[in-house]
Order: structure tokens, then C-alpha cells, then sequence
């Protein structure tokens, strides 16, 4: 489960880079760049291997 949820973050990171870099996708993007964003930290503080 912790390494899905860590692509998933990792995917959610990537789309807010292409929306932010040139569509607008309004604030969805945003909400999926805080959820792989603590996926993320989630995944840090458990000792998880990192990228």
C-alpha cells in the first residue's frame, strides 16, 4: 500500500507540473499537489525508501 500510495504521489507531482507549466486546470490541481505532497511526507517519516 505504501508504494502505491507513493506513485500516486509522485503522478499527482508530475500533472501539477504540467498544469502549472501551462494549462489551467483550476484548483484541482492544487488539491491533487497537497495529497502527493503528504503522501509523500507520510511516506518520509515511516522510513520509507525514497526516489
Amino acid at each position: 500500500m505504501n508504494n502505491l500510495l507513493y506513485g500516486i504521489a509522485v503522478i499527482f507531482i508530475i500533472l501539477w507540473l504540467i498544469g502549472f507549466a501551462g494549462y489551467n486546470a483550476g484548483g484541482i490541481i492544487h488539491i491533487l499537489l497537497v495529497i502527493a505532497i503528504i503522501s509523500v511526507i507520510l511516506r518520509v517519516i515511516r522510513g520509507g525508501k525514497t526516489l
